[in-house]
């Protein structure tokens, strides 16, 4: 079953299968089966909020800002894309971050690039790989292997980039394919994408909400709730439909982009320094450890994406930003102060903000 959650019928299929709104484990029980072991993240569900109105006045402050910064890398990244694809093009974007991204992509692809693309949503696991039900049923509809572009929102350390490469790789080696396993991101923090539009740690407008600006859709679920031919599972947040940000968020974006266009301000396709960000990645996530007394690789969550999903749906430990002034970490600072979160301001930072998540097995 496929499905366009709250976007227009033909801008994305998501490939999930929606699941009943129960069973959902309070956040604090969740992060310590997770970090136990005795749970996988993939196997729980939190129930998701709305957002107050003072963070909803945060996020429309952040599209003002930052949704031109958007608008110019969803068009270099869809310039990459074109360039590295012949014929029609089938974005795959990885649910949900990915989403807002892939549905912008796929218009301007479509209306500006005027090359042939068609867009599906697919859910992809840490530690349990993309969804090969997903994969199957692309290939299944006609779409060519070699036409397939992944796409997420950014990257943080890079491990989703490092899962698809590894579980496309075993997909084609079981089904005879040749799909290319590499990520196509707005901003590459790790330098682990296979192409980007950046490497900049900048507030991506998409990323301060959840389901209210990725189609009302929650995060993938994997569980024994899903059968062995099922698409990955999802809860679907219709009852937040007045409240949902996400056709208008992409349709901001998309027009934003055309206007730049218009303006002749065309579309910038250099290559961003990613063996830069490979280093400085590295070199922080090192430093960090040592610094804060971490051993679990798991509870750093760099830039301000991973940083804001923290805020949003973990348990926080310390939230650490570069400058405290700084627009873009301003949802940060209130989300931190909602949830008495501790805050340290670290001028020396790589990045506009870090996350460190709380372990819950501390006694």
């Amino acid at each position: 079953m496929s499905f366009s959650g709250s976007y227009r019928e033909g801008e994305v299929e998501f490939l999930l299968t929606p699941l009943p709104l129960q069973d959902f484990v309070d956040v604090a029980d969740k992060e310590y089966l997770i970090q136990s072991g005795q749970r996988h993240y993939s196997e729980m569900l939190s129930p998701e909020v709305l957002p107050s109105q003072r963070y909803l006045d945060v996020f429309r402050q952040a599209c003002a800002a930052n949704n031109d910064r958007m608008a110019r890398d969803c068009l270099t990244l869809a310039a990459l894309i074109a360039a590295r694809r012949d014929g029609a093009i089938t974005v795959v974007s990885l649910a949900r971050a990915g989403t807002p991204v892939g549905v912008v992509l796929t218009r301007l692809l479509n209306g500006v690039l005027e090359r042939q693309a068609h867009h599906y949503s697919v859910s992809i696991i840490r530690d349990r790989g993309i969804d090969s039900n997903a994969l199957a049923y692309i290939l299944a509809q006609g779409h060519a292997a070699a036409s397939l572009v992944f796409v997420d929102g950014w990257t943080g350390k890079g491990v989703i980039a490092a899962e698809l490469r590894s579980t496309i790789a075993t997909f084609n080696a079981s089904h005879g394919t040749a799909i290319d396993g590499g990520l196509y991101v707005l901003s590459d923090l790790a330098g682990t994408a296979a192409c980007a539009a950046s490497c900049d740690d900048y507030l991506i407008p998409s990323s301060i909400l959840n389901a209210t600006v990725s189609g009302l859709v929650s995060r993938s679920i994997l569980n024994a709730s899903i059968g062995p031919g099922q698409f990955h599972g999802c809860v679907v947040y219709q009852q937040f439909a007045a409240h949902d940000q996400s056709q208008a968020f992409a349709d901001a974006i998309v027009a934003a982009a055309e206007a730049q266009l218009s303006a002749g301000e065309g579309m910038q396709a250099a290559p961003s320094d990613q063996a830069r960000a490979a280093a400085v990645s590295r070199a922080y996530m090192q430093a960090a450890l040592r610094q804060h007394g971490i051993d679990d690789v798991n509870l750093v969550k760099p830039g301000i994406g991973e940083a804001t999903r923290v805020l949003l749906r973990r348990t926080p430990r310390l939230l650490i930003v570069r400058d405290g002034g700084a627009r873009d970490v301003a949802h940060l600072l209130l989300l931190a102060q909602e949830k008495q979160v501790p805050m340290l301001v670290d001028g020396a930072l790589p990045y506009h903000a870090v996350s460190l998540i709380r372990s819950a097995l501390d006694a």
